[in-house]
């Protein structure tokens, strides 16, 4: 197991019913702006809860941040905020809102000309305005870490960025909120909790043994509630797990001590911005041909999680096949698709658009031991096809 430090300072008020507890987490003197999606909030019920606990606050609102939230929406909140001398922000709704947050919070504090310069060359986040979270929609762990992704509709690039300093100072988690979910936002979520974990677990063993052991009980519970989640969302046990299960697949506590491989991701990525795919929907794409072109490098791992995960048995040979097969067809029997071309018409030229793009960038080789280099890149995402 590798040197690492751990810090996640965010507080966690986990459970139903808490919202009242709201206003004690800001600071008296916060002049507040509370930022949310398309509205779904104000139909479920969370708007008026929220509203109700910050009576004693100033509060301005910023709403239609997109699911995959847009840069030039962003700007326009930051626009807002610098005007109105906002010292709070309060992220309502799932992970693309609070990436939008993290957003907002650091652009405001941002002295360069582009703010998308903190995407695109990478700038350091070195002070951020405080913020807190209202989750809505358990899928990517942002209310309990310090990263984030966004995406710049003009140049159709999604990318990510983060900071220390971009942590939620709380985060409210009500299981009960998933009820309201619309079922594909509930599939999303599967996906995405499932394949965080895989980014962090499925590279070479490195002896990490609870790490290992922490990562499979994740992807254990998933396989095990997720599609009766899906079917009935209103099962507060089963609710409550797996709204837990997202926020442990990334909140840094699996990824101390091991290798990470986040190519999926970022091929994943360039999918969204260019066919407007979900996150996971990209990642159900892209992670089971991913695994099959690097089955070599991923042989050990792959072998330890078909048998601990998946309880298969034979040859290792087999059962590194068999076990990227049970991902794929656990992802399709959530109801998601894992093929591009269920989704657009025109993907003939995606691989080598991506492989052109990442090699601009400088993006040569990915994953664990860099060894997804851009021919690879190409195989993968034409097998995805």
């Amino acid at each position: 197991m590798n040197n690492f430090e751990f810090y996640n300072p965010v507080k966690m008020i986990f459970g139903k019913d808490q919202l009242f507890k709201l206003a004690d987490e800001i600071p008296n003197n916060a002049k507040i702006l509370m930022t949310y999606g398309g509205g779904s909030i104000k139909k479920n019920g969370i708007y008026n809860q929220v509203k109700k606990a910050l009576q004693k606050f100033e509060v301005l609102e910023f709403g239609g941040i997109e699911a995959n939230p847009h840069f030039e929406t962003l700007v326009k909140a930051v626009d807002l905020a610098k005007h109105e001398k906002i010292n709070f922000i309060l992220a309502v709704g799932g992970g693309s809102v609070i990436d939008g947050t993290k957003f907002i919070a650091a652009a405001i504090s941002f002295e360069g000309a582009d703010s998308w310069d903190i995407l695109s060359k990478n700038i350091k986040v070195t002070k951020a305005i405080p913020f807190g979270c209202v989750l809505t929609l358990p899928a990517t762990g942002s209310e309990m870490n310090s990263g984030g992704v966004i995406t710049k509709v003009a140049s159709q690039e999604k990318m990510v960025f983060g900071s220390p300093v971009l942590f939620p100072k709380f985060s409210f988690n009500d299981p009960q909120v998933i009820t309201s979910l619309p079922k594909r936002q509930l599939q999303n979520g599967v996906v995405d909790a499932f394949t965080h974990v895989m980014e962090q677990y499925l590279t070479y063993n490195s002896g990490a043994l609870l790490q290992d052991r922490m990562a499979e009980g994740v992807l254990q519970t998933l396989v095990e509630i997720g599609a009766k989640v899906i079917e009935n969302p209103s099962d507060y046990k089963r609710a409550s797990n797996f709204m837990w299960c997202c926020t442990m697949a990334l909140n840094g506590l699996l990824s101390k001590g091991v290798p990470t491989d986040w190519a999926t991701h970022m091929i994943g990525h360039e999918l969204t911005a260019l066919y407007g795919l979900d996150h996971a929907q990209s990642l159900a794409v892209i992670g089971p041909n991913l695994y099959t072109v690097m089955k070599v490098d991923k042989h050990d791992k792959l072998v330890q999680y078909g048998k601990r995960v998946w309880n298969l048995t034979g040859s290792d040979a087999l059962i590194a096949e068999k076990a990227i097969e049970k991902t794929s067809d656990f992802f399709k029997s959530l109801g998601v698709k894992t093929k591009l071309s269920e989704y657009t018409k025109d993907y003939n030229e995606t691989a080598s658009f991506i492989t052109k793009r990442f090699k601009a960038r400088g993006w040569l080789g990915l994953g664990e031991h860099q060894h997804i280099t851009l021919e690879k890149v190409k195989e993968i995402v034409e097998m995805s096809y």
